[in-house]
């Protein structure tokens, strides 16, 4: 049965070229816009994942930093020093804010931090100084790029004008970049200078973060303690609901528009082959083998044309961040069996509909439409 279909389907080459072209390129559109989606929302936790705080501690109901500002004392720090199984403490400033240079602006999640910092430091340093000195500021290169400014230039930021010490790299994304300054810089420019907005804590070794997070909370009043882990849930629940509006219909759209190209595709492509069924049926081939037939091809179609938007869609995730480097893209195994699990649900559909059709008719009947 699987020589039979695999041999009507490569009968007429042309066909099956075309078929599988259209399936790729369907896929693909669901694929990049699945790729453009989950890239953007990787990175809407790059500071909580990368500040190496294994527990973040801020203001009493405050659980994430988007669409929020926590405010703690500046006392709350040695407070939670002094909790056992804590090894590190480091309180940082957080603001939302714009980059600006040359007439040009950018959004950027500001952060402020102590020098010496151990922790909540920039990372991925590609030219000038790993951390910022006193009126100074480290910026993602590829914003540097788009504004047209380099290490030594100034830009302003917190409304206050900034040198650049330093380039970081993967710190940005669609909608924003990751900026540190000195934290007396920020508390300057904001007013700040009798408290901090989130706390940073390193545990010890051997310690569980949960455990460490539940002490916190016991020895420290007014406060909220997450896990990174927790931290990082909460965050992206949030954004990505303020980002529904632009990112998920794009990625609605792209998997409307391609699922409806595939269904198109595999039903056409089963039509067509209308004559070859005929002459099944005349051989003496049973409805049941029929639909065998059809669905296996239909399958093998949609494998093909998966394939094939695989290398496409790899190769986009090659080439365009070489364009835009805050164009992030991510193809995750799980969009690929999902897209590869609904597709073939879809393309198995498209193909028996007509093919029921088919079977009812004679084999005459279907040789002379044909």
């Amino acid at each position: 049965m699987l020589r039979l279909a695999l041999h009507n389907l490569i009968q007429n080459k042309t066909r099956l070229i075309v078929s599988v072209g259209g399936l790729g390129l369907a896929l693909t559109l669901i694929l990049f816009f699945g790729a453009v989606f989950t890239g953007a929302t990787s990175r809407l936790t790059l500071y909580v994942d990368r500040a190496g705080a294994d527990v973040w501690v801020s203001q009493q109901g405050v659980r994430t930093m988007h669409m929020s500002q926590s405010a703690l004392p500046a006392g709350v720090t040695e407070q939670v020093k002094q909790v056992p199984g804590v090894q590190e403490a480091v309180p940082i400033l957080y603001a939302t804010d714009m980059i600006q240079a040359n007439g040009k602006e950018s959004i950027a999640y500001v952060f402020g931090v102590p020098d010496d910092a151990p922790l909540g430091r920039p990372w991925g340093i590609v030219s000038g100084q790993d951390m910022p000195g006193p009126g100074e500021v480290i910026i993602d290169h590829a914003i540097a790029k788009k504004t047209g400014v380099s290490v030594g230039d100034e830009v302003t930021v917190l409304g206050q004008q900034l040198k650049i010490a330093g380039l970081t790299s993967d710190t940005s994304s669609l909608v924003s970049s990751v900026s540190v300054v000195r934290m007396e810089d920020f508390a300057r420019a904001r007013g700040a200078a009798q408290g901090v907005s989130f706390v940073l804590v390193k545990i010890v070794p051997g310690e569980f973060p949960a455990a460490v997070a539940e002490r916190i909370s016991e020895r420290v009043g007014g406060v909220t303690v997450q896990t990174r882990q927790q931290f990082a849930k909460e965050e992206q629940a949030l954004v990505k609901d303020m980002s529904a509006d632009i990112l998920s219909i794009m990625n609605d759209a792209g998997l409307l528009t391609g699922l409806a190209v595939l269904v198109l595709t595999i039903y056409i492509a089963t039509i067509q082959r209308r004559r070859e069924y005929g002459v099944l049926k005349a051989l003496g081939v049973r409805n049941r083998l029929l639909y065998s037939v059809v669905l296996i091809q239909a399958l093998l179609s949609v494998a093909l044309g998966l394939a094939t938007a695989i290398v496409i869609t790899a190769l986009l995730l090659l080439l365009i961040p070489r364009v835009d480097e805050s164009m992030v893209l991510a193809l995750s195994a799980v969009s690929v069996l999902r897209v590869a699990a609904v597709s073939i649900l879809l393309a198995g559909i498209a193909a028996l509909l007509p093919a029921r059709q088919i079977a009812r008719l004679e084999p005459v009947e279907i040789i002379r439409r044909g």
